[in-house]
């Protein structure tokens, strides 16, 4: 009698024991069924004795079948304990915020998932903001947010690490029969005595509203009224159209029927956007994320300054890019 017959074998044996019927078995092995047949052969071959007797309507045991079977039984559940035993602990599920399923945290994202194995699962969150996600983070309800890491106050950043991701132009959404929709891009000049929706009242997302104010200052841009927050993009879409706003936006921005996303030019206004996780987080989806964003940003350029580009100097500063006279933040 061997001693190093192959599992795959008497997988295949136990499961035609079981069932009986050689079709049957070879579905449920995902095998054709004659390479099924051609492993019964082969088994056989090695114990030196036939184990099915077949005849054209059933397929039995034969007398060293039935002793063969708990034997193989016992072989096989081993053989997974064994497997078990050294087969790597499933990570627990990485939760990403990436706010909308469209743009630069979300094509993080979706690279980093082809970096992983297949136990370590990365799940998308969509919330609006990165001061309310950053509350989730402490508390260690979410693991990583994106967005504007200069904007949260210096005692949520110090629980916090960022790494610099892009730096988003922004643009302007408009009503398709606005006068200035017509343009390929908005000069920020002409936006002079506009009032443009930029999330005030929304206390998800104060960083965004508070980079807005810094932009609309001395530009004679309003700000519009304070308007609770509005959770989901299908909803988003619903209130801005019946509003008929004017909103502060990115260039990579969901679709809105009936309106036009433009580039805003004269200057470039810049949207700072870091990965942002607690400092104490370990964990393989991390590090593929961290991979992602920092081979992204290299391949797209994603953390170049345009020339005669609008960032604030603490945004220039927590991104790591040089404030030279390109960078007209106040």
């Amino acid at each position: 009698m061997p001693f190093d017959i192959d599992p795959r074998l008497l997988r295949a044996f136990t499961a035609v024991a079981e069932e009986l019927h050689f079709t049957r078995a070879a579905a449920r092995l995902y095998l054709a069924q004659q390479a099924l047949s051609r492993d019964i052969r082969r088994l056989e071959r090695e114990v030196g004795t036939a184990l099915f007797v077949r005849t054209t309507r059933q397929v039995a045991l034969t007398v060293d079948g039935e002793r063969l079977l708990p034997y193989a039984r016992r072989v096989l559940s081993a053989h997974e304990e064994l497997a078990a035993a050294f087969r790597p602990v499933p990570e627990r599920p990485l939760l990403v915020d990436v706010g909308v399923p469209i743009g630069t945290a979300h094509r993080v994202l979706e690279d980093a998932r082809g970096r992983v194995p297949d136990s370590c699962e990365l799940v998308a969150r969509f919330h609006s903001g990165l001061t309310g996600a950053a509350t989730e983070l402490a508390a260690g309800r979410l693991d990583v947010s994106f967005g504007r890491y200069a904007g949260l106050p210096s005692a949520v950043r110090s629980g916090l690490a960022h790494q610099p991701v892009r730096l988003e132009p922004m643009a302007v959404l408009l009503r398709e029969d606005h006068s200035l929709a017509s343009r390929p891009e908005v000069p920020l000049a002409e936006l002079a005595g506009e009032t443009l929706y930029a999330a005030a009242g929304n206390p998800q997302t104060e960083e965004w509203t508070e980079l807005a104010a810094q932009l609309f200052a001395g530009r004679d841009i309003a700000m519009a009224e304070p308007f609770p927050e509005i959770e989901g993009s299908q909803e988003f879409v619903r209130v801005v159209r019946k509003r008929g706003w004017s909103v502060l936006a990115s260039v990579e921005f969901i679709d809105v029927p009936g309106m036009a996303l433009r580039p805003v030019v004269d200057p470039v206004p810049l949207s700072p956007i870091s990965m942002v996780w607690r400092r104490d987080l370990h964990h393989p989806g991390l590090t593929a994320l961290r991979a992602a964003a920092h081979e992204l940003a290299g391949k797209t350029g994603w953390l170049t300054v345009p020339e005669g580009a609008w960032l604030p100097r603490e945004d220039a500063a927590a991104m790591g890019v040089d404030v030279g006279e390109s960078v007209r933040g106040r």
